[in-house]
């Protein structure tokens, strides 16, 4: 039974970056990994090639996509589709969230 440790428990990014994504498992059919964004931060994702869905496991944050803007909190899950745009604003404490692709991250073209 595999166990992902650390999944979910932020990690503070490496300057120049302004958050942090670590990849914990990748499968044929999945991935899985923790998104860190700190308070204040800014979050420069681009669209995904994938559906997700992220689980907030810390923080306070505003989810703002085509359909509008959301808080979120800890216990809080969001499903994004592929291609859809999206992103995470008004971090007012360091914001983890588990992420979970399908298919794989970066598989799809």
């Amino acid at each position: 039974m595999p166990v992902i440790v650390g999944a979910g428990r932020f990690t503070t990014p490496v300057a120049p970056e302004s958050t942090h994504f670590d990849e914990h498992l990748a499968s044929a059919d999945l991935s899985i990994g923790t998104y860190s964004i700190p308070a204040g931060g800014v979050d420069d994702q681009t669209p995904h090639t994938e559906d997700e869905i992220y689980v907030v496991t810390a923080g306070h944050a505003t989810f703002v996509d085509a359909a509008g803007s959301a808080p979120i909190a800890p216990g809080d899950t969001i499903f994004v589709a592929a291609r859809a745009e999206h992103r995470f604003v008004d971090i007012t404490e360091d914001l983890v969230l588990v992420v979970v692709f399908a298919p794989p991250y970066g598989t799809r073209t």
